[in-house]
C-alpha cells in the first residue's frame, strides 16, 4: 500500500484513531495513539515520541525519536469501541536514520545483504502457547482443559482456538492451522510462510492477538517457554529458506535431502553459530528450564529429517513441490523478539554461505536416547544450558555483533544480563524444600 491507499482507505472505514506500534528490543509492543488528523502527518513526517523510557532504546540526553510508518501494515483493528486503525512503524533518531537500537530497522538491515543479490528470506512460524484459567484479575497456572495432542475434544478450546485465527486473518495474517498441543491447555498456531519482515509484524500482532481474544473469554494466554514443571514447553519452530524471484534456493531435487549447497552452506552456519545467537533465540532465564538434555528437547545441535530431537530439521515435501524445500530450526521460543532473531539467524545462515561451510553428517536416531560420552564422539554439542552461559557466547561474537550492530548489540546485553542477575538472588521453593531443614 502507498501513503495515500492508507488514507482512502481510513476515509473509507471511516477511522477515528490510529495506534502506531513498534518493538522494544525485548519485543514488547509499544504504542502511540493519533487522532485520524494527524495520520498524514505521521504518514509525510513522522511522529516524535521520548525513547529514554522505553526498554533498551535511549538514555535521558538522547531521548528525541520518531516513528516511521511502514504503510503496508496498515490494519484495522477488530475490537474496542473507537474505529481505530494500527500501523507497524520503524524508529527513527534526530539524524533522520534509522535508530541503532531499532529491531524492525535492524532485521531491514541485514534483508538487505540479500535484497542486494535480488534474493529474499522467507520465514514460517509455528506458535505454541498454554491457556490458563483466571480468578478474577488472578492467573491461575491451571490448564483450562485436560485433552492431549491434535485432539478434537474441548469445545471451549476450539472455539476460542477459531476465535482467534478469525481475528488473525481480520489483521490480514494468513494462517495455515490450528491444534491443540501435548500440554493440556497447550495449543498451536501456525502461520504461513512469508517474507522475514512481515512474519516478525505478523509474530507481533498475533500475540497480541491471542493474548486478547484469550481474556475475552476469561482465560489468559502465556508464551513464556516453561510455565508448568513437568509438562511440554511453548516453542516456536522456524522454517526458513531463501527465493530468487520464484526459484526457491534451497532445492535441489537431485539431492536425497533435496538441499542445494546453498542450503547446506545456510544449515552449516546456523550450527556453528547457534550458541552465540541463542541469547536471542532463546532470550529468557525460564528459556533453559524448556531446553534441557535427556528428553526430546532440541538442544542437540546436529541436524536430520526425520529426528525430531535435533535442532535443526528437514521436512518431507509434498511430491515435486521444490518451492515447500525448507530448514526447520526447532529451538527458538516464542518470548523471542522477532525482528532480532530472523536477523540473528540470517545472518549465521549467510556467513555458512559465504564461507562454502559443510554441515556434519545427519543424525536421524533419537539424540536424547544416546549417553553423553557417545554423544562427544559423535561431535554434537548442546546448546548453552542457562541464559548466564548463552550470554557469555553471546558477548564474545562477531557475528551477534554484526547482525545488531554495536549499539543494540550491547544494549541487549546489559539488558539481559540484569534479568539474569536479578533472577540469581532469588530464593525459591525448590530452595526451601531441598535446603531449609537439612541444614
Amino acid at each position: 500500500m502507498t501513503k495515500t491507499d492508507v488514507l482512502k482507505k481510513a476515509q473509507k472505514d471511516r477511522i477515528k484513531f490510529v495506534d502506531l506500534w513498534f518493538s522494544d528490543i525485548l519485543g514488547a509492543v509499544k504504542n502511540v495513539t493519533i487522532p485520524i488528523g494527524e495520520l498524514k502527518k505521521a504518514l509525510n513526517e513522522g511522529i516524535w515520541f521520548d525513547g529514554s523510557s522505553v526498554e533498551g532504546f535511549g538514555r535521558i540526553f538522547e531521548s528525541d525519536m520518531y516513528l516511521k510508518p511502514d504503510p503496508d501494515t496498515f490494519a484495522v483493528i477488530p475490537w474496542g469501541e473507537e474505529k481505530t486503525a494500527r500501523l507497524i512503524c520503524d524508529a527513527y533518531s534526530p539524524d533522520h536514520r534509522p535508530a541503532p537500537v531499532d529491531p524492525r530497522s535492524t532485521l531491514k538491515a541485514n534483508l538487505a545483504l540479500l535484497h542486494k543479490q535480488g534474493m529474499e528470506f522467507y520465514v514460517g512460524a509455528e506458535l505454541e502457547f498454554y491457556l490458563f484459567r483466571r480468578d478474577g484479575d488472578k492467573v491461575i497456572a491451571l490448564p483450562h482443559d485436560r485433552v492431549g495432542y491434535f485432539d478434537l475434544g474441548g469445545d471451549l478450546a476450539l472455539r476460542i482456538r477459531k476465535k482467534m485465527c478469525k481475528r488473525l486473518q481480520e489483521f490480514g495474517i494468513e494462517v495455515e492451522a490450528g491444534h491443540h498441543e501435548v500440554g493440556r491447555g497447550q495449543h498451536e498456531i501456525d502461520l504461513l510462510y512469508t517474507t522475514a519482515l512481515r512474519m516478525s509484524d505478523n509474530i507481533l500482532t498475533a500475540r497480541m492477538v491471542i493474548k486478547r481474544v484469550a481474556e475475552e473469554n476469561g482465560l489468559y494466554a502465556t508464551f513464556m517457554p516453561k510455565p508448568i514443571f513437568g509438562t511440554a514447553g511453548n516453542g516456536m519452530h522456524v522454517h526458513q529458506s531463501i527465493f530468487r524471484t520464484r526459484k526457491n534456493q534451497f532445492s535441489n531435487p537431485r539431492d536425497s535431502y533435496g538441499l542445494s549447497q546453498t542450503a547446506y552452506g545456510y544449515l552449516a552456519g546456523v550450527l556453528k553459530h547457534i550458541k552465540e545467537i541463542c541469547a536471542i533465540t532463546s532470550p529468557l532465564v525460564n528459556s533453559y528450564k524448556r531446553l534441557v538434555s535427556g528428553f526430546e528437547a532440541p538442544v542437540y545441535i546436529c541436524w536430520g529429517t526425520m529426528n525430531r530431537s535435533a535442532l535443526v530439521r528437514v521436512p518431507r515435501i509434498s511430491r515435486k513441490k521444490y518451492t515447500s524445500t525448507r530448514l526447520e530450526l526447532r529451538s527458538c521460543d516464542p518470548s523471542a523478539n522477532p525482528y532480532l532473531l530472523f536477523a540473528a539467524v540470517l545472518r549465521a545462515g549467510i556467513d555458512g554461505i559465504q564461507a562454502g561451510l559443510k554441515p556434519p553428517k545427519p543424525v536421524e536416531e533419537n539424540v536424547f536416547q544416546i549417553e553423553m560420552d557417545v554423544l562427544k564422539t559423535k561431535g554434537i554439542d548442546l546448546l548453552p544450558r542457562s541464559l548466564w552461559e548463552a550470554l557469555n557466547y553471546y558477548q564474545k561474537s562477531k557475528l551477534a555483533k554484526k547482525a545488531l550492530g554495536d549499539v543494540l548489540f550491547q544494549r541487549y546485553y546489559d539488558t539481559k544480563m540484569k534479568e539474569w542477575e536479578e533472577y540469581s538472588i532469588q530464593v525459591s521453593k525448590w530452595e526451601h524444600d531441598t535446603y531449609l531443614e537439612l541444614y
